[in-house]
């Protein structure tokens, strides 16, 4: 189902008995504008009722190769793309408030029991593998080596209105600043960590990053931090 061999798997299987992941099947349908009603297994099948509540997405080329490009929110609240590799099923993007709602935050500021992670997914996170891609938005100037995580509009619509203002004023990272003290292990601490990054940036921007990145270094070299 890799984009340059779909034709041949359709060529092969002319669609038959294919099979969707959970997430996928949620995410085309909340894509073309549905929401989930009701969800039960009935004799080995799996039964959905969706409901129409709007129109469907604009996006014309939703993610499914193992290069993605996600949106997300910049400097001075500009929306850009960032690139990954691939850790969730296609068209997961589009559950993240479903899921949101229906799950809710782990302590660590995570979805808790984030079913869209696949199983290499996890391993790619765990070692901050998915993460070069973004070398791309370095080049490009959309982030920097250190600063905040860039978020989406959901995500940082959780956040209280003082970090959002910080985090405008400067372009997101690729090693968050919550990486130097080690992984914080709730929301709250994420958004003390950031916060307390942002104003010393404020201050001393070259400085700050300087001594962040060897933070950073340090605590995922020898400290074996790892990604979530």
């Amino acid at each position: 189902k890799i984009p340059m061999l779909q034709g041949l798997y359709f060529a092969i299987t002319h669609g038959n008995n294919r099979a969707l992941p959970e997430p996928t099947i949620l995410g085309r349908m909340y894509y073309c504008g549905f929401e989930l009603i009701s969800q039960r297994e009935i004799e080995g099948y799996t039964y959905f009722i969706f409901r129409k509540i709007k129109v469907p997405s604009t996006d014309e080329h939703p993610s499914y190769g193992p290069l993605i490009k996600l949106k997300r929110t910049g400097k001075d609240g500009k929306i850009f793309y960032v690139y990954k590799l691939r850790t969730m099923h296609p068209y997961s993007e589009y559950l993240q408030e479903f899921i949101y709602k229906r799950n809710k935050l782990e302590d660590c500021g995570k979805i808790f029991n984030d079913f869209r992670i696949t199983a290499w997914g996890k391993i790619l996170r765990k070692f901050w593998i998915d993460e070069i891609p973004q070398v791309i938005n370095l080049i490009k100037g959309d982030m920097s080596i250190v600063g905040v995580r860039p978020l989406s509009e959901h995500f940082l619509s959780l956040y209280p209105d003082d970090v959002k203002q910080l985090r405008m004023k400067f372009r997101p990272g690729i090693l968050p600043p919550g990486v130097a003290e080690d992984i914080p292990k709730s929301f709250e601490g994420t958004l003390d960590a950031e916060r307390q990054y942002l104003l010393k940036k404020m201050k001393s921007p070259f400085m700050t990053d300087f001594v962040y990145f060897w933070r950073i270094l340090y605590m995922i070299l020898f400290n074996k931090t790892r990604g979530q």
